[in-house]
């Protein structure tokens, strides 16, 4: 890797609900720099999730995403000229990553209604433990648990690097 790694940018928080997930989910929405586009399509959603569902859309969408957001997921490894599938646990940001993708996912394979209306159906259907994106994160997690075997392959970083050098260790 050259160089520094690049800042994480702050992203400022969305107008409608002052909220910092709602303004990252608006921004995996977005197609083409389109902002607008994709805050309509996002809060037309939300408005019909509320009347769909007689409650506070936030927590509907908290909801659905807490049935979303996966704990394990598997990373391709090689070892020995075989590649394994190895369960390593999720970053928190990761975590929210794969749920907007997974959601969004969701709701453009719905097919033959406008935008907000899939969005919404979607999130209902996550809130309530059902539709595509909770059976992608369940597929994950049986991914997960079917490879556990392989738990020992991955890659564990060492608290105290200067102990060892070149994988010999001095005494």
């Amino acid at each position: 890797m050259r160089g520094k790694p690049a800042p994480k940018r702050k992203i400022n928080a969305d107008p409608r609900f002052n909220d910092v997930a709602i303004a990252k989910f608006i921004n995996y929405v977005m197609h083409g720099g389109k902002k607008t586009t994709a805050q309509k399509v996002v809060y037309a959603a939300f408005d019909l999730v509320g009347e769909k569902s007689k409650r506070d859309a936030m927590e509907v969408f908290e909801e659905a995403l807490k049935n979303i957001t996966p704990s394990m997921e598997v990373r391709g490894r090689r070892v020995g000229g075989a590649n394994y599938q190895v369960p390593y646990p999720v970053r928190g940001e990761r975590r929210n990553m794969l749920a907007f993708r997974w959601l969004l996912a969701a709701a453009r394979a719905r097919r033959g209604r406008p935008m907000p209306e899939r969005l919404a159906a979607e999130i209902l259907d996550a809130a309530g433990g059902q539709g595509a994106a909770v059976k992608k994160r369940q597929d994950t997690y049986r991914m997960a648990e079917a490879n556990r075997a392989f738990a020992g392959f991955a890659i564990r970083r060492s608290t105290s690097s200067s102990s060892t050098r070149g994988g010999l260790r001095r005494s």
